[in-house]
Protein backbone atom coordinates (compact mmCIF):
# COMPACT_ATOMS: atom_id res chain seq x y z
CA UNK A 1 0.00 0.00 0.00
CA UNK A 2 1.43 3.63 -0.83
CA UNK A 3 2.70 5.78 1.65
CA UNK A 4 0.35 9.05 1.52
CA UNK A 5 1.12 11.89 4.13
CA UNK A 6 -0.84 15.49 4.08
CA UNK A 7 1.60 18.68 4.90
CA UNK A 8 -0.75 21.62 5.10
CA UNK A 9 2.59 23.92 5.16
CA UNK A 10 4.04 26.25 7.40
CA UNK A 11 1.92 29.02 5.72
CA UNK A 12 -1.58 27.21 6.12
CA UNK A 13 -0.83 26.30 9.86
CA UNK A 14 -0.58 29.93 10.57
CA UNK A 15 -3.44 30.85 8.44
CA UNK A 16 -6.65 28.04 9.61
CA UNK A 17 -4.79 25.23 11.51
CA UNK A 18 -8.61 24.46 12.30
CA UNK A 19 -9.22 23.52 8.29
CA UNK A 20 -6.74 20.84 8.81
CA UNK A 21 -8.45 18.03 9.47
CA UNK A 22 -11.02 18.40 7.32
CA UNK A 23 -8.62 18.66 4.35
CA UNK A 24 -7.18 15.61 6.28
CA UNK A 25 -10.74 13.96 5.86
CA UNK A 26 -10.90 14.30 2.24
CA UNK A 27 -7.79 12.71 1.68
CA UNK A 28 -9.15 9.45 3.45
CA UNK A 29 -10.92 8.70 0.16
CA UNK A 30 -7.57 7.81 -1.80
CA UNK A 31 -5.86 6.38 1.32
CA UNK A 32 -7.65 5.30 4.34
CA UNK A 33 -4.29 5.79 6.12
CA UNK A 34 -3.07 8.96 5.08
CA UNK A 35 -1.14 10.83 8.24
CA UNK A 36 -1.12 13.84 8.73
CA UNK A 37 2.47 15.43 8.17
CA UNK A 38 4.14 18.55 9.70
CA UNK A 39 7.83 18.81 9.09
CA UNK A 40 8.46 21.73 7.07
CA UNK A 41 9.55 21.43 3.32
CA UNK A 42 12.88 22.82 4.26
CA UNK A 43 13.64 19.89 6.09
CA UNK A 44 14.13 16.25 5.61
CA UNK A 45 10.94 14.96 5.71
CA UNK A 46 11.47 11.71 7.34
CA UNK A 47 9.08 9.29 5.34
CA UNK A 48 9.51 6.10 3.47
CA UNK A 49 11.32 5.92 -0.04
CA UNK A 50 8.44 6.05 -2.58
CA UNK A 51 5.95 7.93 -0.53
CA UNK A 52 3.56 10.50 -1.65
CA UNK A 53 3.19 13.83 -0.14
CA UNK A 54 0.10 16.34 -0.70
CA UNK A 55 0.29 20.29 -0.13
CA UNK A 56 -1.44 23.04 -0.09
CA UNK A 57 1.16 25.08 -0.68
CA UNK A 58 3.21 25.64 -3.89
CA UNK A 59 6.37 25.92 -2.52
CA UNK A 60 6.22 22.49 -0.29
CA UNK A 61 5.35 20.85 -3.92
CA UNK A 62 8.29 22.09 -5.30
CA UNK A 63 10.67 21.20 -2.38
CA UNK A 64 9.16 17.76 -1.85
CA UNK A 65 9.40 17.06 -5.41
CA UNK A 66 13.11 18.47 -6.27
CA UNK A 67 15.31 18.59 -2.69
CA UNK A 68 14.23 15.09 -1.50
CA UNK A 69 15.25 11.50 -3.27
CA UNK A 70 12.59 9.25 -3.17
CA UNK A 71 9.34 11.33 -2.33
CA UNK A 72 7.09 13.14 -4.58
CA UNK A 73 5.02 15.56 -3.80
CA UNK A 74 1.07 16.13 -5.10
CA UNK A 75 -1.38 18.91 -5.23
CA UNK A 76 -4.49 18.86 -2.77
CA UNK A 77 -6.15 20.09 -5.93
CA UNK A 78 -5.27 17.65 -8.52
CA UNK A 79 -6.33 14.75 -6.41
CA UNK A 80 -9.50 16.73 -4.96
CA UNK A 81 -10.31 17.22 -8.88
CA UNK A 82 -10.47 13.65 -9.40
CA UNK A 83 -12.95 13.22 -6.57
CA UNK A 84 -16.65 12.76 -8.28
CA UNK A 85 -18.14 12.93 -4.65
CA UNK A 86 -16.96 16.14 -3.36
CA UNK A 87 -19.97 18.61 -2.62
CA UNK A 88 -18.47 21.20 -4.44
CA UNK A 89 -20.43 24.61 -3.55
CA UNK A 90 -21.80 26.48 -6.05
CA UNK A 91 -21.16 30.32 -6.11
CA UNK A 92 -23.63 31.05 -8.74
CA UNK A 93 -21.33 31.78 -12.14
CA UNK A 94 -19.52 34.59 -9.87
CA UNK A 95 -16.97 35.99 -11.61
CA UNK A 96 -12.30 35.78 -10.78
CA UNK A 97 -9.28 35.71 -11.99
CA UNK A 98 -6.81 33.24 -10.94
CA UNK A 99 -3.18 34.00 -9.63
CA UNK A 100 -0.88 31.14 -10.06
CA UNK A 101 2.48 31.43 -7.67
CA UNK A 102 5.65 30.74 -8.41
CA UNK A 103 6.37 27.10 -7.88
CA UNK A 104 4.06 25.86 -10.39
CA UNK A 105 5.06 28.42 -12.95
CA UNK A 106 6.29 25.20 -14.94
CA UNK A 107 3.39 22.99 -13.74
CA UNK A 108 0.22 22.99 -16.20
CA UNK A 109 -1.31 19.98 -14.42
CA UNK A 110 -1.51 21.91 -11.44
CA UNK A 111 -3.02 25.22 -13.35
CA UNK A 112 -5.67 22.97 -14.87
CA UNK A 113 -6.69 21.21 -12.11
CA UNK A 114 -7.22 24.62 -10.11
CA UNK A 115 -9.58 25.99 -12.78
CA UNK A 116 -11.28 22.63 -12.98
CA UNK A 117 -11.96 23.11 -9.36
CA UNK A 118 -13.27 26.52 -10.04
CA UNK A 119 -15.66 25.68 -13.05
CA UNK A 120 -16.98 22.81 -10.62
CA UNK A 121 -17.87 25.53 -7.82
CA UNK A 122 -20.16 27.21 -10.49
CA UNK A 123 -16.92 30.22 -10.54
CA UNK A 124 -16.32 31.99 -14.04
CA UNK A 125 -12.48 32.77 -14.53
CA UNK A 126 -11.38 35.70 -16.41
CA UNK A 127 -7.66 35.44 -16.86
CA UNK A 128 -5.33 37.86 -16.44
CA UNK A 129 -2.76 38.17 -19.45
CA UNK A 130 -0.11 36.64 -17.72
CA UNK A 131 -1.40 33.22 -15.89
CA UNK A 132 0.49 29.49 -15.92
CA UNK A 133 3.31 29.43 -17.72
CA UNK A 134 3.62 33.45 -18.00
CA UNK A 135 2.79 34.01 -14.33
CA UNK A 136 4.89 36.45 -12.56
CA UNK A 137 5.67 37.19 -8.72
CA UNK A 138 3.02 38.47 -6.32
CA UNK A 139 5.45 40.53 -4.97
CA UNK A 140 6.32 38.32 -2.21
CA UNK A 141 9.76 37.06 -3.05
CA UNK A 142 10.77 40.80 -2.61
CA UNK A 143 10.90 40.82 0.89
CA UNK A 144 13.94 41.50 2.56
CA UNK A 145 15.58 42.50 -0.93
CA UNK A 146 13.00 46.07 -1.15
CA UNK A 147 12.36 48.68 1.01
CA UNK A 148 8.62 47.79 2.34
CA UNK A 149 6.99 50.29 0.64
CA UNK A 150 8.81 48.83 -3.09
CA UNK A 151 7.58 45.38 -2.33
CA UNK A 152 4.16 46.58 -1.74
CA UNK A 153 4.06 48.39 -5.00
CA UNK A 154 5.58 45.43 -6.52
CA UNK A 155 2.35 43.42 -5.44
CA UNK A 156 0.01 46.72 -6.12
CA UNK A 157 1.00 46.43 -9.76
CA UNK A 158 0.40 41.98 -9.56
CA UNK A 159 -2.97 42.53 -8.54
CA UNK A 160 -3.61 45.35 -10.73
CA UNK A 161 -3.04 43.06 -13.81
CA UNK A 162 -5.86 41.34 -12.49
CA UNK A 163 -9.05 41.61 -14.73
CA UNK A 164 -11.57 40.93 -11.48
CA UNK A 165 -11.58 42.18 -8.00
CA UNK A 166 -12.08 38.81 -6.85
CA UNK A 167 -8.98 37.10 -7.22
CA UNK A 168 -8.58 33.18 -6.22
CA UNK A 169 -5.34 32.31 -5.03
CA UNK A 170 -3.73 28.80 -3.95
CA UNK A 171 -0.86 30.66 -1.71
CA UNK A 172 -1.47 31.70 1.37
CA UNK A 173 0.87 34.68 1.01
CA UNK A 174 -0.47 35.68 -2.34
CA UNK A 175 -3.70 36.36 -0.89
CA UNK A 176 -1.93 38.56 1.79
CA UNK A 177 -0.15 40.04 -1.68
CA UNK A 178 -3.31 40.27 -3.30
CA UNK A 179 -5.24 41.80 -0.51
CA UNK A 180 -2.43 44.48 0.06
CA UNK A 181 -2.60 44.84 -3.67
CA UNK A 182 -6.13 46.28 -3.31
CA UNK A 183 -8.10 43.23 -4.62
CA UNK A 184 -10.47 40.56 -2.65
CA UNK A 185 -8.54 37.21 -2.50
CA UNK A 186 -9.96 33.74 -2.04
CA UNK A 187 -8.30 30.81 -1.15
CA UNK A 188 -9.32 27.83 -3.01
CA UNK A 189 -9.52 25.66 -0.18
CA UNK A 190 -11.71 28.08 1.43
CA UNK A 191 -13.93 28.05 -1.14
CA UNK A 192 -13.84 24.51 -1.42
CA UNK A 193 -15.17 24.72 2.06
CA UNK A 194 -17.80 27.54 1.92
CA UNK A 195 -15.65 30.01 3.78
CA UNK A 196 -14.53 33.33 4.33
CA UNK A 197 -10.88 34.45 4.41
CA UNK A 198 -10.00 34.79 7.80
CA UNK A 199 -9.48 39.25 8.36
CA UNK A 200 -7.10 38.19 11.18
CA UNK A 201 -4.57 36.95 7.97
CA UNK A 202 -5.08 40.28 6.50
CA UNK A 203 -4.53 42.55 9.11
CA UNK A 204 -1.12 41.21 10.25
CA UNK A 205 1.49 43.53 8.99
CA UNK A 206 4.12 42.37 6.17
CA UNK A 207 7.05 42.07 8.90
CA UNK A 208 4.69 40.22 11.48
CA UNK A 209 3.73 37.53 8.93
CA UNK A 210 6.94 36.84 7.43
CA UNK A 211 8.50 36.44 11.07
CA UNK A 212 5.83 33.71 11.93
CA UNK A 213 6.59 31.84 9.07
CA UNK A 214 9.90 31.90 9.50
CA UNK A 215 9.60 31.14 13.29
CA UNK A 216 7.47 28.03 11.94
CA UNK A 217 9.71 26.64 9.40
CA UNK A 218 12.55 26.51 12.17
CA UNK A 219 10.29 25.17 15.21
Amino acid sequence: MENLYFNPGCAWSLYKPEAEEKALDCLRKFSPNVSMHHICCHHDPQVPQGSRIVCICSGCHRRFNTLYEGVRGVTFWELIDSDSSFPFPDYGGRQMSVHDPCPVRKRPEVHAAVRSLLEKMNISVKETRLHGYKSVCCGSSFYGVLPLDKMHQHMSMRAGSMPCDDVAVYCVTCLRSMHIGGRRPHHILDLLFGEQCDPALLRMSTDEWYQKVEAMRKA
